[in-house]
């Protein structure tokens, strides 16, 4: 016959295990939830990204269109304009998008 204090224990026990099991969906609920809205986030700033690229309003990016906005960005970044790009110019930017400033 099992005594009063280990029928407790086993009945603490499986409380215990009951509510980790629920705290492990619950943390991978919270995972899932925080991935879609980074990647609502991302489509967000992709899009935001194709308008200032897509100079020939097509839909899409060419890569001379990706190049020369990067050659401009380089240009505008490069704060010192010595052909190099340093951390203190890469950290202290503020990436401008559509009038709306981003870090």
């Amino acid at each position: 016959m099992f005594s009063r204090r280990r029928i407790v224990a086993v009945t603490g026990l499986g409380t215990v295990v009951a509510m980790r099991a629920g705290m492990a969906q619950d943390s991978s609920t919270q995972k899932a939830t925080q991935r879609e809205k980074n990647l609502t986030i991302g489509e967000a700033e992709a899009k935001r990204m194709l308008v200032l690229m897509d100079k020939d309003r097509s839909g899409k990016v060419s890569k001379q269109e990706f190049m020369s906005f990067m050659e401009e960005e380089f240009e505008r970044l490069d704060k010192n304009k010595d052909g190099e790009l340093d951390v203190k110019e890469l950290t202290q930017t503020r990436v401008q998008i559509g009038g709306a400033i981003s870090r």
